[in-house]
């Protein structure tokens, strides 16, 4: 078979939306398709999918890019030799081992519902909120999936059941997909990565494996958790009923860590991603480094079950394009995610407005559950294209607190002065964005030609197990940045100085505002 008759997929299941995409030999995109799914909000700072529109999702995500591709003359269905996962994170269901049928919908990562599990948790345990930052290297948080597990055993009589009729299933939205993929009832693989695991609070970062005093001191029961792989091995074959059948998956990573794969991030290089939130990793080699400025550790990839365990330091953000979306859906001011930045051009500056999307509470460098959502500084002539522009530096602002906590955590992995922040995801494409961004860090910024480097990342774990790639491949960068838009900061030290101060006032006006809901 020739190289032009070779092709790897990639499943991207996201927040608000499935892709499927598929990729030649040389990693260039052929065809995909997308389609987004209901959010659902039962409660204030509760947010919820329903795990079988996201499985029929995938499904006609998988059909229509294949009928795509073999409409422009690609012959896919004998060509395709791997596929690839990757996933919103953290997102945590329990399903029925017997029926496949979800036991409740499935509870997303940015849901705040866990708080009081948190606090209780927090004055229980020896250390507080930092009790298995050890082991796992992650706070108590209501991102992670432990927490979101612990509320559906206590509060879900159908979970309760099923766990003691050991007929029940745990897992992130990978180990769901990839369940049914691989037969669901009838044999379905129970599995989930060293990534996605990472991110469950219930890993230990060093075995790569459950760590059973967190188990214990949690009583969450082994047999409902499913058994971590690497990133880039052979996991199984997609079985029958589904557009794609015999193909095998042999990548799956959380949707950073493909980011990062994507971006091609070595030891040193750091990558941040604007999507629903925005999510920035530093690899930090083969070493945990344990932060003292409010990061987490996690894993960054381990590209094979022999081979070595890539560790990184992550600040996320819980509200990045989401606020464009609130701006488009809750407020009407724009029509389209994409005019926020003719809007926000109308403006030189934000006249003095700051706003901080802490709608579901603030995550790092924070982590403050408790704050909500402030715009400040409003005075009558303010307008809404300075309210966008507020939104828009929102973003940058966020990023930036937790790019100052990295290096001071990774003094000596990367340094300051040579610093390049790479960045991907949909929202990039906003070209205002980015020069912000790069005018609020004091460094450049790079942007791929491909901005969606998630689905690439998991194209290349699946295609380096299949072996259609290498990792030299992979890690060549030159290509890749040869198309690239570059951002350089053009803002005096002086006035970033001064707008960080204010950005920080905004923030501490967030605090404590969780109550006054009536």
């Amino acid at each position: 078979m020739s190289k032009e008759d070779i092709f790897v997929a990639a499943i991207d299941q996201g927040t608000s939306s499935s892709r499927f995409i598929i990729y030649n030999a040389s990693a260039h995109l052929i065809g995909s398709h997308q389609v987004e799914f209901t959010q659902f909000y039962p409660q204030a700072g509760w947010v919820e999918h329903d795990p079988m529109e996201i499985l029929e999702s995938v499904k006609v995500c998988m059909a229509k890019a294949v009928d795509k591709t073999t409409a422009d003359g690609f012959n896919v269905d004998k060509g395709l030799k791997a596929i690839g996962l990757t996933n919103q994170r953290e997102t945590t269901l329990v399903w029925s081992k017997s029926t496949g049928v979800p036991l409740y919908n499935a509870i997303v990562w940015m849901d705040a519902r866990t708080a009081s599990v948190c606090r209780r948790l927090e004055n229980e345990l020896s250390g507080g909120k930092n009790h298995f930052v050890e082991s796992c290297g992650l706070p108590i948080s209501t991102y992670f999936s432990a927490v979101k597990l612990l509320w559906l055993m206590e509060n879900v009589d159908a979970v309760k059941d099923a766990i003691k009729k050991k007929d029940a299933l745990f897992g992130t939205i990978d180990t769901w997909l990839i369940w049914n993929l691989t037969g669901g009832v009838k044999g379905g693989l129970h599995v989930t990565d060293v990534s996605n695991a990472s991110r469950t609070m219930l890993m230990n970062l060093k075995t790569l494996d459950w760590d059973a005093s967190t188990l214990q001191t949690l009583k969450i029961p082994s047999e409902i958790l499913p058994k971590i792989v690497s990133n880039s091995e052979i996991i199984g074959e997609i079985g029958a009923g589904w557009p794609i059948s015999g193909v095998p998956i042999s990548g799956c990573l959380g949707d950073q860590h493909a980011a990062m794969l994507g971006q091609s991030c070595l030891k040193g290089q750091a990558k941040s991603t604007y999507g629903t939130g925005a999510f920035i990793l530093l690899n930090t080699g083969e070493g945990i480094v344990q932060s003292r400025h409010g990061l987490l550790s996690t894993i960054a990839f381990k590209l094979g079950p022999k081979a070595p365990t890539n560790y990184a330091l992550e600040g996320s953000v819980a509200i990045a394009g989401a606020a464009v979306q609130w701006l488009r859906d809750g407020l009407g001011i724009i029509s389209s995610a994409p005019d926020i930045e003719a809007l926000a051009l109308e403006v030189e500056s934000t006249g003095g407005v700051y706003f901080v999307p802490a709608f579901n509470g603030l995550f790092a460098p924070w982590w403050r559950d408790d704050a909500r959502g402030v715009c400040v500084g409003i005075t009558r002539g303010t307008s809404k294209a300075h309210i966008a522009r507020a939104v828009l530096e929102s973003m940058c602002f966020q990023v930036k607190d937790v790019l100052d906590s990295m290096h001071k955590d990774a003094a000596g992995i990367e340094s300051k002065k040579d610093f390049v922040l790479r960045v991907d995801g949909g929202a990039t494409i906003n070209s205002l964005l980015m020069q912000i961004q790069a005018d609020l860090i004091g460094n450049p910024v790079i942007r791929p030609a491909d901005i969606e480097t998630t689905a690439l990342g998991a194209a290349y774990a699946a295609g380096l197990a299949a072996g259609v790639w290498n990792e030299d491949f992979v890690f060549t960068t030159t290509e890749k940045l040869k198309d690239a838009s570059i951002f350089r900061p053009t803002m005096a030290e002086e006035m970033r100085k001064k707008k960080v101060d204010s950005w920080c006032k905004a923030v501490s006006r967030t605090f404590g505002l969780d109550d006054l809901a009536l």
